[in-house]
């Protein structure tokens, strides 16, 4: 590949074919797994009461179900989009789909919390593939720019959409099925893309592939995973040396894929990317728009069902609003593209979600519900913007035959904005939640547990008499809505000086111009 630099100012692209019926059938085929996986990230949290029920499992059991897929997600996605490249994105795609479908099935039927883990993992190896493949078969797919990125949007759309629909899809399996049933959702839906992928869906892959290199697989997994682990372990109040080491082990091991990458002639992924400021600055967007959409669902769905006390499906429903306004916004960016820059649409995106956040720090009470529901509005839409340019940033930067692995960056960005997005806010929402909640004393009941959570504020209430019950949940529901604007604001600043960043690395780049490897990145 070329030495990578600034994508020229002045010239233009020619336009590719024009996609047909085929290929738009082919986009809502592969719109299945990406709803699948987007909605799996937070439809199992509604789910958790049913399974300890059923299952028993122990607090640490119960945690690795909830990471088990997340961090075997993560830590195999550059891997996974590497291989796309190399067997063919649509063989890798179906070959995940297949998996997938089959192990939602066990994770379904579990008999032990020990199964169910093992099926976790088994259903973040098989998602690893799904993602990746996706994306990377639309540059294929959709060679024309500007249809290019409205097939991006529609993509970008389903996974927020996806995210914000997992409280919706898991509060009405749960009021009608058993908690088996948020894993068996998946299994109608990768039907249809197993029977059609294979006739709507051209195969790709790298006409010259690089030999399987175990060593830089195995340096991708040590390097995600144990970063991912020490993020989840420090939000989770574990201790120094259980967050330090890991990240440490991470760190190490993302140094040397880094360095082995540079001196391979046939890298399993080309670092050097991150020096094109498209590129680099993309990813850091695709981060940041996810850190900003999953913390938001973290405290939201809280605040609708513990506080205000909706149903799970009530909730789920007062979310929609925000949906709509992260597809159309995400459609939208597709004219504003033509006639703005990059910098100033995603600097946009991010104003618009810090607007969101400022609207909860300056509104949230523990009656509030309009606040939320508008805020949510506000934030989808700048959140619907920034994730349809920077995807498509990220992949017509990166060569075509490499955009499997270039798939499997922007995913990673998103698996781990969806972590830190949880555990950073999270962590601060607990912080401020515990030092302002008051327990009732000499109760005769152990309260401790209110002061975890609001949840188990609630627990505790249940076993409290009348007065100390409705004392203490007053008390919670402040201390949380005290947590919520303390975190909001944060938010809010980070959001801002993420679109001042977007506006200094990506200024120089023009209206409607691609940064296509091969063609303007030479």
């Amino acid at each position: 590949m070329s030495e990578l630099t600034h994508p020229p100012t002045e010239t233009r692209q020619p336009r590719g074919r024009t996609a047909g019926p085929r290929e738009w059938c082919a986009l809502a085929v592969l719109m299945l797994p990406v709803l699948i996986i987007a909605i799996d990230n937070t439809v199992l949290s509604f789910a958790l009461p049913s399974i300890a029920e059923s299952l028993q499992p122990t607090g640490t059991q119960q945690l690795w179900i909830i990471d088990a897929y997340p961090l075997v997600l993560a830590g195999l996605l550059v891997a996974m989009g590497s291989l796309g490249d190399r067997i063919g994105r649509r063989r890798l795609l179906l070959v995940g789909a297949t998996g997938f479908a089959a192990v939602s099935v066990v994770a379904a039927y579990s008999q032990s919390a020990d199964m169910l883990i093992a099926a976790r993992v088994g259903l973040g190896l098989f998602g690893a593939t799904l993602m990746p493949a996706t994306l990377s078969l639309l540059r294929n797919l959709f060679t024309d720019r500007s249809e290019r990125r409205l097939a991006i949007a529609i993509w970008s759309a389903s996974i927020g959409a996806g995210a914000a629909m997992g409280p919706v899809v898991g509060g009405f399996l749960l009021e009608h099925f058993w908690w088996g049933s948020v894993f068996l959702f998946a299994v109608p839906l990768l039907v249809p893309l197993l029977l059609l992928a294979p006739v709507l869906v051209p195969e790709s892959k790298d006409p010259d592939p690089a030999r399987v290199d175990a060593v830089s697989i195995a340096l991708s997994l040590l390097a995600l995973t144990p970063i991912v682990y020490a993020i989840k372990d420090s939000a989770n109040g574990g201790s120094w040396s259980g967050t330090a080491v890991p990240a440490l082990i991470g760190a190490l091991a993302a140094w040397l894929f880094v360095r082995r990458q540079l001196r391979r002639p046939d890298p399993m992924f080309d670092v050097r990317l991150f020096t094109v400021p498209a590129f680099a600055g993309a990813v850091v967007v695709n981060l940041l728009s996810i850190f900003a959409l999953v913390g938001f669902l973290y405290f939201v769905s809280q605040h609708l069902q513990l506080v205000v006390g909706l149903s799970p499906m009530q909730a789920g429903l007062r979310l929609v609003p925000g949906i709509l306004a992260m597809i159309a916004a995400g459609l939208l960016a597709v004219p504003l593209a033509r006639v703005l820059r990059p910098a100033v649409i995603i600097s946009g995106g991010m104003t618009l979600a810090a607007l969101g956040y400022g609207t909860i720090a300056v509104f949230a009470e523990p009656t509030a519900l309009w606040p939320f529901v508008i805020a949510f509005a506000i934030l989808g839409g700048g959140i619907g913007v920034a994730e349809t340019i920077s995807n498509d940033m990220i992949l017509s930067t990166a060569p075509p035959e490499k955009a499997g692995a270039a798939a499997a960056i922007s995913e990673t960005a998103y698996e781990i904005g969806a972590v830190t997005g949880t555990s950073v806010l999270g962590a601060i929402l607990l912080a401020k939640y515990r030092a302002d909640v008051d327990t009732p004393e000499n109760s005769g009941a152990d309260t401790s547990a209110a002061r975890e959570t609001l949840g188990g504020a609630r627990t505790v209430a249940d076993r409290l008499p009348t007065d100390q019950a409705d004392g203490l949940l007053d008390s919670a529901a402040n201390a949380f809505t005290g947590g919520v604007v303390v975190t909001s604001a944060v938010a809010a600043c980070l959001m801002v000086v993420a679109g001042g960043a977007a506006w200094l690395i990506m200024r120089a780049i023009p209206a409607g111009q691609r940064a296509d490897a091969g063609e303007n990145v030479v």
